[in-house]
């Protein structure tokens, strides 16, 4: 984000909102921590420049906070507010003081089972809800599922989200590579929800391996391996996890 065409850092206040510190950054976002001046509650606010955004980005920008007006639900960062001037769209979201699960593994290493079936079911209870809505993520990631103050689950960053019908197949490769479904891979439509529940199968072995199930030095590796679907199951998973994340990581032939 240029400084000239968008100070962002020169911002203090926005609405009933004071800005502190910088907790993310994008291409053309930043993520500031915010107080509200009258209830004192902590937010993340989203700070867009909409003059930086084609019309495919600035499209996907509103996809992504008319998904979010519509979910309500404990495991899924909440969009309190949404503002727009000419030049920047402003989202205040609720703020999740742990961060990224990403960050939680590096820090601490992987997690023991008891930990990841208490945090992985959560996981599962958001995706199912966006689906029994009619929402699919395709973002799912260790990056983009966040730790509230209690270590529970919010499930963020919709941007590659969208809406789905039965019987209607999708087509645009989105999401992280590590974590993408063979199917996408090989350049077919397909079903969001299927490539949603293998993605979860990845956050899993995440939790539970402090590591990735597929890897690649270039796209072209990972895709051969995430083809194969062959993945190392580490001596200290139990047969019930290996069970439940070969369930979910089930390469199709036909598809």
């Amino acid at each position: 984000m240029s400084d000239n065409a968008f100070p962002v850092d020169k911002l203090v206040r926005v609405g009933y909102y004071e800005l502190e510190k910088t907790i993310g950054k994008g291409n053309f976002a930043v993520v500031k921590l915010a107080t509200h001046i009258v209830t004192s509650t902590k937010v993340a606010i989203k700070i867009i420049d909409k003059s930086a955004l084609d019309e495919e980005n600035l499209t996907k920008i509103f996809r992504e906070t008319a998904i979010l007006k519509r979910l309500r639900h404990p495991h899924i960062t909440k969009l309190y507010q949404l503002m727009e001037t000419k030049q920047t769209i402003y989202m205040v979201t609720e703020y999740a003081s742990n961060g990224e699960i990403f960050d939680h593994l590096v820090a601490k290493g992987r997690m023991a089972e008891p930990e990841a079936k208490r945090v992985f079911s959560q996981i599962v209870a958001a995706v199912a809800y966006c689906h029994s809505q009619g929402v699919v993520h395709r973002d799912l990631k260790a990056e983009n599922l966040l730790l509230d103050h209690n270590l529970n689950i919010k499930l963020a960053d919709f941007g590659f989200s969208n809406q789905f019908s039965e019987g209607n197949l999708l087509s645009t490769f989105c999401g992280s590579p590590p974590y993408a479904a063979p199917e996408l891979f090989r350049g077919l439509q397909y079903d969001g929800r299927r490539a949603d529940i293998w993605s979860l199968g990845v956050v899993l072995y995440v939790l539970v391996c402090g590591s990735l199930p597929f890897d690649g030095h270039t796209l072209q590796a990972l895709r051969n391996v995430v083809m194969e679907g062959k993945f190392r199951i580490p001596y200290f998973m139990s047969q019930d996890c290996e069970r439940l994340i070969r369930h979910m990581l089930v390469v199709d032939p036909e598809k």
